[in-house]
């Protein structure tokens, strides 16, 4: 199979895009004139990438520290 061949195959099967090529534009200016961190830079990111971890390791540390309570003051054990 040619290139020429291959190029005319990849031309007829192309879609057309999901965003317009100026709002692509705009949000590649946007994200790379911020200066955070990259998985910091969406407007929702803090939530996915702060809150959401914070969440999960002050619910496991409390839930290991009631796990180390009980055992040391023998609350729920089974006979």
């Amino acid at each position: 199979m040619t290139y020429a061949h291959r190029l005319n195959l990849h031309h007829r099967m192309s879609e057309a895009p999901f965003r317009p090529r100026e709002k692509l534009f705009e949000k590649q200016k946007y994200f790379q004139s911020i200066q955070k961190h990259t998985y910091l830079k969406g407007p929702m990111d803090k939530i996915t990438s702060v809150a959401i971890p914070l969440a999960l390791a002050g619910s496991s540390l409390f839930l290991i520290a009631r796990g180390v309570y009980n055992m040391s003051h023998g609350i729920g054990k089974k006979e």
